[in-house]
């Protein structure tokens, strides 16, 4: 399963049923599409195929009726390039469907797809689901209850957002998202525990949310032709990334240091002078919302400070080494301007340009990063 490329999916092996187009017939009128496509299942109707492949052909209407009849073992339904509008009830009758392609058709309007969806034995059945190249405006909200999905394509859509209850899909290991209009990745994607292969690539997106860091079995991740200009450094924590694309980005390629900061209000003053002394309360000695503010203190990355932030910090992009070959800027956050940055340790080089630039840098070791495409 290749992240970096298309879409892609494992399917059982089973005998193959590929539908090719009907010769050219005489002067006699040809039939509409549907009943002629239904009368051709029909005769090639099987009790043992698992898979059916209709070959491209223009469909305005739903999956014919009874084929659910015609293929009652079938596991892998293939109908892309066919030109459907919509998938049809009939889909529901599939009770043994676990891979399902649609690519490069017609869908994304009203009733695209079946009504009952995410109450259909399909919910369960199904694990690779290939919607890219159709019109789809936004992750259909029937999507998000196929529980058991493995495998989800909505690349070259029409997306200008993920919505959050993305988190649901929690057995999902392939998310394929490119090619569309997405500006800002949710939080909770980060919830998928089983994610491997990630491709956000060909968006407008701008940030990365640092809680990605938190999906540990991520191994690829396609970033490349966004509009990034900075990393979490957090990105650190994936320890099992093999790939990360981050060509047709503007990241910058020298040493850039961008510091904004507000001064703390009296509040978060007293609330650090409470964390960083240790000084004692309990939840019953202060109002609950003081309680929560209190809880939401973060510790200052620097290991020489020791002090803690809560809305009040500096936002400072620093450069570090992956693999001894490239630079990425990574965005991190320090309690005060006073505070030094923790990298501050970095390695001498020998020329004065790059000794100037690697007082901030650090090197990070090479099996963090085995692969790294900037270009």
């Amino acid at each position: 399963m290749a992240a970096a490329g298309g879409d892609s999916s494992e399917l059982e092996p089973g005998p193959e049923l590929a539908m090719e187009p009907e010769p050219e017939s005489e002067p006699e009128p040809e039939p509409e599409p549907e009943p002629a496509l239904a009368a051709e299942l029909s005769a090639r109707r099987s009790a043992e195929a698992r898979r059916l492949v209709l070959s491209p052909r223009r469909l305005s209407g739903p999956l014919p009726a009874g084929l659910s009849q015609w293929f009652p073992a079938l596991e892998v339904l293939d109908v892309s390039g066919t030109g459907l509008t919509e998938m049809g009830t009939e889909l529901l009758s599939l009770p043994c469907l676990h891979t399902l392609l649609a690519k490069n058709n017609r869908l994304g309007g009203p009733g695209s797809l079946p009504k009952g969806l995410e109450q259909a034995p399909l919910a369960r059945s199904l694990r690779v689901l290939n919607l890219s190249g159709n019109r789809f405006s936004e992750v259909p909200p029937a999507l998000l209850q196929l529980r058991g999905l493995r495998s989800l394509s909505l690349g070259g859509n029409r997306l200008h957002g993920i919505p959050p209850d993305i988190q649901e899909l929690h057995s999902l290991e392939f998310l394929y998202l490119g090619g569309n209009f997405i500006t800002a990745i949710p939080p909770e994607l980060a919830k998928l525990p089983s994610l491997r292969y990630l491709v956000l690539c060909d968006n407008k997106i701008q940030s990365i949310p640092p809680q990605l860091a938190q999906l540990h079995s991520l191994r690829s991740l396609s970033l490349h032709n966004n509009l990034l200009t900075y990393l979490p450094r957090e990105i650190l924590n994936l320890v099992h990334l093999d790939e990360l694309s981050l060509r047709g980005n503007p990241l910058v390629v020298r040493f850039v240091r961008d510091l904004t900061y507000n001064p703390p209000s009296l509040q978060e003053l007293a609330g650090r002078t409470i964390k960083t002394r240790n000084v004692p309360y309990a939840p019953s000695d202060l109002p609950e919302s003081l309680v929560r503010y209190l809880s939401l203190a973060s510790n200052c990355p620097n290991p020489k400070c020791g002090g803690v932030y809560f809305d009040s910090c500096v936002r400072q992009i620093k450069f570090v080494d992956f693999c001894g070959k490239y630079r990425l800027p990574l965005m991190h956050y320090l309690c005060s301007p006073e505070c030094s940055s923790p990298y501050s340790s970095a390695s001498q080089s020998s020329t004065s340009q790059s000794e100037s630039d690697s007082e901030d840098e650090a090197s990070v070791a090479a099996h963090r990063m085995q692969k790294v495409l900037l270009g």
